[in-house]
């Protein structure tokens, strides 16, 4: 690009995007909306500290150069520039990602940003549950659109979770409002196209609805989190009694199912608010 300087003299732009080497990245976006960038692929250490906003909900690798995709509760995935986010600098600790930038500055129409997804074809299916109890998986691909719909969603539905998957071998985990809990290999779910509505996750209970969707990579180290309260008007939202437990705790069930118990509800309580499902241990 040529600029005129005031003088008349002609000077040479150099973007951005040519100054930083298309190196390997890990982008990453916590659970308080903020997005950054690493420099390089370096595996992350341990840490026995966290910032405001070191916790990660979603990463995934890239070029520096490259475009990822950000899926959101409407199963829309909204194109973003990875070179576009700020680089965290390198530590001997994990990153800190009080250095990044808020999503919601650069994807402003994204509604509740679930998680990051490559774009790359050759990357594996992104999987997708609903608070109606319906799953999905479906192939990644480039189209020439900022944004893009990857679910047809019934109407009242959304997507409550979103993960891209390692591979067949992980399963899909589903927590809903009366405490019931099913687990299962995705491979039980057959990847469908952008189009496709999706298939029968978990067999929901009158009045319940999905609160929780996961993958999970290695179930023998995965815990769930759940926290009970009461849904009377003067006291919705209030949390009562908490609940940590392995995964295995809770055997594999078929898809569309029911699933098990996964918490008993203490006096005053009778439904669950908050759940997680997650790799490792959570840390408090």
């Amino acid at each position: 690009t040529v600029l005129l300087e005031s003088s008349g003299a002609s000077t040479v732009s150099s973007p951005m995007s040519l100054e930083v080497a298309d190196d390997p990245c890990w982008v990453l976006l916590s659970t308080t909306g903020l997005i950054a960038r690493t420099t390089d692929q370096s595996a992350f250490g341990a840490s026995s500290t966290r910032g405001l906003h070191d916790s990660i909900s979603s990463l995934v690798a890239t070029p520096a150069r490259g475009e990822i995709g950000v899926v959101d509760m409407a199963g829309m995935v909204h194109r973003l520039s990875v070179i576009d986010l700020p680089a965290l600098p390198v530590t001997v600790e994990p990153p800190r990602l009080g250095g990044g930038i808020a999503l919601a500055d650069v994807l402003p129409d994204a509604d509740s940003p679930l998680c990051l997804m490559s774009l790359d074809e050759a990357a594996p299916t992104l999987a997708l549950g609903t608070r109606m109890g319906v799953t999905k998986r479906v192939k990644p691909e480039q189209l020439s659109k900022d944004s893009w719909s990857v679910i047809r969603l019934a109407e009242g539905d959304e997507v409550v979770g979103a993960a891209q998957l390692d591979s067949d071998a992980d399963e899909l985990v589903f927590v809903t409002s009366d405490a019931q809990l099913l687990r299962f290999a995705a491979s039980l779910v057959r990847p469908q196209g952008r189009d496709g509505q999706g298939i029968a996750g978990i067999k929901l209970a009158d009045g319940a609805e999905v609160i929780a969707f996961a993958a999970v990579t290695t179930p023998a180290e995965a815990h769930v989190v759940t926290v009970a309260g009461a849904t009377q008007a003067l006291t919705v939202g209030l949390g009562g009694s908490a609940k940590v437990t392995p995964l295995d705790a809770y055997p594999p069930k078929g898809r569309a199912t029911g699933g098990v118990r996964c918490q008993r509800f203490l006096s005053g309580e009778d439904s669950l608010i908050l759940a997680w499902v997650g790799d490792g241990l959570p840390m408090a």
